[in-house]
C-alpha cells in the first residue's frame, strides 16, 4: 500500500472488485501480471470500509491531518493508539496504566469531531477519576472543547446531559439514573474507562449500557487488565464491543475457557488465553515497558470523597479547634498533631488520647484502592502512613481477593527480609502494604512498578525515599505514583511533596487554611 500525495491510497489487489464495489469513489488505475492497482480516497469512511474488507495496514488519515493540540506533545505510542481508535467504531484499548491512554482517546475523539463524525462524547468512569483524570486532561489536551461532569442529584445530572457540552463525564452508577436522557441526547461515542466494571453481563449496570450501545454509536472500552481475575470476565466486555465474537450465553463461554474441577470450582483451560485474545478484538495494547519514550515516573491523583461519617467528624474536629487556630502563638507542634488527626480520619481510623483506635466508614477510599490494584498488571506498593489504618487496608484487600503482606515497625528485621525477597522473586503477594518509615531506605522493590499512597506522609524525605524503592536500578518499567486524595489538605500536601517543599516548615499555614476553608 502506498500513500499518493497525501490524498489517496494505492492498493495492489488480486480481487479488485471487492474494493471497487464497496467504495464507489475508488478507481482501477492499472493492472500488471494479474495484480490490479486500485486508488482509494484517503478518508475515514474509506479506511473504515477497507478495514471491514480486512485489508491490512490501512493508515488513519489522522496521521496526515491532525495538529495534536494541547499543552503536551504526544508520544509515538499515543499517536498510534489515537490512529487505531479512529479506525474502529467499536474497539478495546488495553494500554497499561500510566501510558497516557486518556490523552490518546481525547485526541482521537477531537479529530473525529473536527470532521463531523462525532458531535458529543460520553465518558463513563470511576468517581475517583472524573475530575482528576478526565476533566483535567480534557482541559490540557482539548481546551477548545466544552466539558461538564454529570454528578450529584438526578436533576443536576439530567440538566448536564441535556446541556449540550461536547464531552460529558459520568460515573458508572449514574448511567441508570439518567439512562433515558443519555439515550435521547446526541452522544455519538461512549468511552468506558476502567472497563472491567462491565465484565458481568447479568448486572443492571451492564444491561443499562447494553441498551445504550446501539449500532449507530461508537464505543471504546479502556482497561489495562482485561480478564485479570478470570477468563470468564472477557464475556461481558466482548458482548458490548463485538457480540458476534462470543456465544449468546455466559455459561457456554465459561465452558469454552474453564473446566470443572469440583462442583463449585473451575480452572482455566490450556487455551483460555488464546480464546480471550480472540474474542476481545479489535484491540490495541501498549505496556509501559514498550513505551520507551514515556517519562520514567508519572504522578496521578485519584479523587475519592470522604463518606458522610468521615465528613461529619472531620468538620467537627476542625470546628472544635478553630479557637486554637486563631491564636497567633499556635505552635508547629500543635498544628502537626491536629493535622495528623485530620489525615488519620481521612484514612478511616483515628487514635484517641489513650491510644485506642476509632474506626470510621472509609469504604470509598478502600474501593478506589481496589480499583487501582485491579487495573495494574504488575505488583503494587501501597504506602499507608498510620499503623491503625494498615489493618483496615489489608482486611479489605483480602476480601477483594488480593494477596498482600505488611511491612511495619512491628515486623522483625528477619521477617522483613523474607517478605522483601518473596515479593521480588515470586508471583505472590501482588501487594505490599508498607508503613513508609519502615521501608523508606535501602530496600529494592522493583518487582512493583506502581506506588499507591493511601494517605500522605508529611515528611518529604520519607516520600522521596519511599518512591525510590521501585524507581531505582533494576526497574524494567516506567513507574506510576498514585495519590488517593479525599480532602483539600491532602491535595495540598501531595502538591508540596511533588514540588519538593518541606511540609513541616509550612504546617501552621496549612492548618490555618484548612480551618478557614471549613469556616466558610
Amino acid at each position: 500500500m502506498e500513500i499518493l500525495e497525501g490524498k489517496g491510497l494505492l492498493l495492489n489487489l488480486n480481487r479488485p472488485e471487492r474494493v471497487l464495489d464497496a467504495i464507489k469513489t475508488s478507481k482501477l488505475v492499472n493492472k500488471v501480471d494479474g495484480i490490479s492497482q486500485v486508488l482509494v480516497p484517503w478518508g475515514i469512511p474509506e479506511t473504515h470500509a477497507l478495514k471491514i474488507l480486512k485489508i491490512k495496514n490501512v493508515p488513519s488519515p489522522i496521521e496526515r491531518d491532525y495538529k495534536w493540540p494541547g499543552v503536551y506533545r504526544p508520544f509515538a505510542h499515543q499517536k498510534e493508539t489515537s490512529a487505531f481508535l479512529t479506525m474502529h467504531k467499536r474497539a478495546f484499548c488495553f494500554n497499561e496504566q500510566g501510558t497516557g491512554k486518556t490523552g490518546s482517546v481525547i485526541w482521537a475523539a477531537d479529530y473525529l469531531m473536527s470532521l463531523g463524525f462525532l458531535r458529543r462524547v460520553l465518558v463513563v468512569c470511576p468517581l475517583s477519576i472524573m475530575q482528576s483524570a478526565w476533566q483535567s486532561d480534557l482541559f490540557k489536551f482539548a481546551m477548545h472543547r466544552t466539558v461538564d461532569v454529570a454528578h450529584g442529584s438526578s436533576e443536576k445530572r439530567r440538566k448536564i446531559i441535556d446541556g449540550g457540552a461536547e464531552f460529558v463525564i459520568i460515573n458508572y452508577d449514574g448511567i441508570e439514573i439518567v439512562e433515558k436522557e443519555i439515550d435521547a441526547a446526541e452522544f455519538d461515542l461512549i468511552v468506558i474507562d476502567e472497563a472491567s466494571a462491565y465484565k458481568t453481563a447479568t448486572t443492571k449496570r451492564w444491561k443499562a449500557m447494553n441498551r445504550l450501545v446501539n449500532e449507530n454509536r461508537w464505543l471504546w472500552m479502556l482497561t489495562g487488565t482485561p480478564a485479570a481475575q478470570s477468563p470468564v470476565d472477557a464475556f461481558g466486555l466482548a458482548r458490548l464491543v463485538n457480540p458476534t465474537n462470543v456465544p449468546k450465553f455466559a455459561g457456554v463461554f465459561r465452558d469454552m475457557v474453564m473446566y470443572r474441577l469440583t462442583q463449585y470450582r473451575y480452572l482455566p483451560r490450556d487455551n483460555a488465553k488464546e480464546i480471550v485474545h480472540r474474542v476481545l478484538q479489535p484491540a490495541i495494547r501498549f505496556l509501559k515497558a514498550d513505551c520507551l519514550d514515556l517519562p520514567d515516573m508519572t504522578y496521578v491523583d485519584r479523587d475519592v470523597p470522604m463518606t458522610k461519617t468521615q465528613q461529619a467528624y472531620y468538620k467537627s474536629m476542625l470546628v472544635h479547634n478553630m479557637v486554637s487556630a486563631a491564636d497567633e502563638e499556635i505552635s508547629a507542634v500543635n498544628a502537626a498533631v491536629l493535622m495528623n488527626k485530620l489525615l488519620q480520619m481521612a484514612c478511616g481510623t483515628v487514635y484517641t488520647d489513650s491510644r485506642e483506635s476509632v474506626n470510621f466508614d472509609a469504604s470509598s477510599r478502600l474501593n478506589v484502592l481496589s480499583e487501582i490494584i485491579t487495573e495494574t498488571s504488575n505488583k503494587v506498593l501501597v504506602f499507608v502512613p498510620f499503623k491503625n489504618a494498615i489493618e483496615l487496608v489489608q482486611e479489605h484487600l483480602s476480601k477483594d481477593g488480593f494477596t498482600s503482606e505488611v511491612i511495619s515497625g512491628e515486623v522483625s528485621a528477619g521477617r522483613r527480609t523474607e517478605i522483601f525477597k518473596t515479593f521480588q522473586t515470586t508471583p505472590d503477594p501482588k501487594v505490599l502494604i508498607i508503613q513508609p518509615q519502615a521501608a523508606a531506605h535501602g530496600v529494592t522493590l522493583t518487582a512493583a512498578d506502581t506506588v499507591v499512597w493511601y494517605g500522605p506522609t508529611m515528611s518529604l524525605e520519607t516520600y522521596l525515599q519511599a518512591n525510590a524503592r521501585v524507581h531505582r536500578a533494576g526497574q524494567k518499567h516506567p513507574v506510576t505514583v498514585i495519590h488517593i486524595v479525599g480532602s483539600s489538605v491532602e491535595r495540598k500536601i501531595y502538591k508540596m511533596l511533588r514540588e519538593r517543599e518541606d511540609v513541616h516548615a509550612k504546617i501552621v499555614g496549612l492548618y490555618r487554611e484548612e480551618v478557614l476553608d471549613t469556616a466558610k
